[in-house]
């Protein structure tokens, strides 16, 4: 027999653009997206016909629906773009919706996650969108204990102030991920400007993802 293909659930779908990259990395297959534009939705189903479109992010019950190999989503940027006001990842911005994509995996417990946005998710401020005094987030502190290179990128070393990707590590290592990311040009893949954008990578904590 042969190898089984892994299911994709895919959230801010827009027309499906980082689904298409995802499958073909996971070899995998959409079963549902969730897009509240209905003329985007439109093209998204127009090239996976008869995938369900789940609707608003915020007005899923997890509980409800399948679960899913893969997760993946490129949560709004606005809040966090160097082209916007930089009101960061907080509960009320666009950006804050990630809070979303959080309950997801938190419910859903994909093999894998794929996040991506824009590189101001790097530097732009942030505040923690899941309970820090709880006992199921023992990482609360997570960004502000991280050393060298990587609490530059995700936490101020001067004031201990998390930032927008802090939350986004955090928030996965709370929920037991483990975590990589990287920063690519859309010009690496032959386009005429930099666009910087970043990709974030996710996995149970006790599995092995060399196999990737």
């Amino acid at each position: 027999m042969g190898q089984q293909t892994l299911t994709l659930g895919s959230l801010f779908s827009g027309v499906g653009g980082l689904d298409l990259a995802v499958e073909k990395v996971f070899a995998a297959r959409a079963i549902w997206f969730s897009e509240t534009d209905p003329a985007v939705a439109g093209i998204y189903s127009a090239h996976w016909p008869g995938v369900p479109n789940l609707g608003d992010v915020a007005a899923i019950d997890w509980t409800q629906i399948p679960p899913v190999d893969v997760l993946c989503g490129g949560f709004p940027c606005q809040s966090v773009s160097e082209a916007g006001l930089r009101h960061g990842l907080k509960p009320g911005t666009r950006t804050g919706l990630w809070a979303h994509m959080a309950k997801a995996v938190e419910v859903l417990k994909p093999k894998w996650v794929v996040a991506e946005n824009v590189a101001g998710l790097l530097s732009a401020p942030a505040e923690m969108t899941r309970t820090q005094d709880s006992d199921e987030r023992p990482d609360a502190d997570l960004p502000v204990r991280l050393a060298g290179p990587v609490q530059r990128v995700v936490a101020d070393r001067a004031t201990g102030s998390v930032r927008a990707m802090g939350v986004v590590v955090s928030d996965l290592a709370a929920l037991g991920y483990d975590a990589a990311w990287a920063s690519v040009p859309a010009s690496l893949a032959g386009a005429c400007h930099r666009r910087l954008r970043v990709f974030i990578l996710a996995w149970p904590a006790a599995a092995d993802p060399a196999r990737l």
